[in-house]
């Protein structure tokens, strides 16, 4: 128990976060960085269509960063997970423009799904853990 929660007995104990969530949210959260910067590389080469202003190269990076964040707050939830798949997949749809954002889809997509599936494989391992040693005391 740390020094603040000995101070404050009323406080709540805080959730337990799996492994997936918390692998989850540190590969989103390293990918907002990577994504905004992609945003101004769109914006700085100049890639989009014509008829559509450059600086909204840097509003898409901007937006997709926002939402990774914000995805960071629902992984506890299954559709969290979801929605992280498919920013996987916006994130690739960008190299249509900038070819090289391939490259960082695929990195950033493999961590992804390696966060999420090894997450959840030790999510699992962890609650058969804990029913085993449940049992083994006699609750």
């Amino acid at each position: 128990m740390s020094d603040q929660e000995a101070q404050r007995p009323d406080a709540a104990p805080r959730r337990r976060r799996g492994a997936a969530e918390s692998l989850g949210q540190i590969v989103l959260v390293f990918e907002t960085l990577i994504v905004f910067l992609a945003g101004l590389v769109v914006f700085g080469l100049k890639v989009l269509p014509e008829g559509v202003a450059d600086w909204w190269g840097i509003v898409a990076g901007a937006i997709m960063a926002v939402l990774m964040l914000a995805t960071c707050g629902v992984l506890r939830y299954r559709w969290g997970i979801v929605v992280g798949w498919a920013l996987q997949v916006a994130l690739a749809l960008a190299a249509f423009l900038v070819p090289a954002i391939l490259l960082v889809a695929l990195v950033f997509g493999a961590m992804w799904g390696y966060a999420t599936i090894k997450g959840a494989s030790l999510d699992r391992r962890n609650a058969q853990l804990m029913r085993e040693a449940e049992s083994a005391n006699g609750e």
